[in-house]
């Protein structure tokens, strides 16, 4: 059997008109006020759009993910889906219900679309988790007494227990970011076969935070790293200043910054594969005015060469100002 082919991250400033769609798993439209319908593609290619604007470019970004060979679409349940031999990309979108009595309507949003993504994964045959993005509208808001972030928390955590998933340990690589409105957005990367999951030497597993962070701990890994066409692909977690458990350098957002390249640079020494200048990088942003900030120390620190997107959203921890996730072997140019 040939090997898989090739796994292609794009970032492109809008949708290519006339473009070539034959070998899109999926992608995410970025913007003020974006709607997946711009997207120049066809009906069955799973598609996001997140109401995050971009601080680097004057329109809209795509994201688009592409393996380079046929690709097949259909749906499972709410979850639109692609995939090869492979790899699975899935996308879902659920809106808030009002609260009820024992939970917030995020946590109704989230806990079912979580069962949505799991069963479909169950159905389909890609059993394994490799990559999650998750999008919470507004999400260091307090509402019905809580924080959304650890409302969220809670959500997944529930539906993973239900599902049979685990929540710590084998769990995928995963980001949670502020959009600005619209509903809770979750697209992923699935496997065949399981990746390598990698924890960072100098951080307190996500999994294992004490419970001044939530009731429920996030369930993510620091990175992974799969085997796909013939070369490891690397996908990072959303990486912030953060040591042990604790937040490092608030109200410092140059520190925060050299910090969190600190942490990237140690998951790199962990997971044996590429180096920063061989990674493509998405940027978040909490404060545009902290853009030139963040971005000189990243020049710095990267130079020229590597693929980087900036967004305006909202980080996890109200006293973080910058988060940072990337990959390694799917270009990005």
């Amino acid at each position: 059997m040939s090997a898989p082919a090739a796994l292609r991250l794009e970032y492109l400033p809008a949708a290519p008109p006339g473009g070539d769609w034959a070998d899109a798993l999926g992608a995410a439209l970025y913007g003020d006020a974006p709607h997946e319908t711009a997207l120049a593609a066809p009906a069955e290619v799973p598609r996001v759009a997140v109401r995050m604007p971009v601080l680097d470019a004057p329109g809209p970004l795509l994201e688009r993910w592409a393996v380079g060979a046929p690709v097949r679409y259909g749906h499972c349940g709410a979850v639109r889906l692609a995939h090869t031999p492979s790899l699975a990309f899935g996308a879902i979108a659920a809106e808030e219900p009002p609260g009820e009595s024992v939970r917030s309507g995020l946590e109704s949003a989230t806990e079912w679309a979580y069962r949505q993504l799991h069963a479909a994964l169950e159905a389909s045959g890609y059993p394994h988790l490799v990559r999650v993005w998750n999008y919470v509208p507004r999400i260091n808001l307090e509402t019905e007494g809580l924080e959304r972030y650890r409302q969220f928390n809670i959500a997944r955590q529930r539906a993973l227990i239900a599902c049979g998933r685990q929540v710590h340990g084998n769990v995928p690589a995963a980001s949670a970011l502020g959009s600005a409105a619209g509903p809770l957005v979750v697209y992923f990367l699935a496997a065949r076969e399981a990746p390598r999951f990698i924890e960072n030497p100098r951080q307190v597993s996500a999994y294992h935070y004490p419970s001044e962070y939530g009731e429920r701990a996030p369930s993510f890994s620091r990175a992974t790293l799969l085997e796909h066409g013939g070369a490891p692909v690397l996908f990072l977690s959303g990486t912030a200043s953060i040591v042990g458990h604790r937040t490092l350098h608030a109200g410092d957002v140059a520190a925060q910054t050299r910090e969190t390249l600190a942490n990237i640079q140690a998951l790199l020494d962990a997971a044996g594969v590429y180096s920063l200048g061989e990674l493509a990088y998405k940027i978040y942003v909490r404060n545009p005015s902290d853009l030139p900030t963040i971005r000189r120390e990243i020049d710095a620190a990267l130079g020229p060469g590597p693929t980087r997107v900036y967004l305006q959203a909202d980080v996890c921890r109200t006293d973080l100002a910058v988060e940072i996730e990337a990959a390694g072997g799917c270009g990005g140019a």
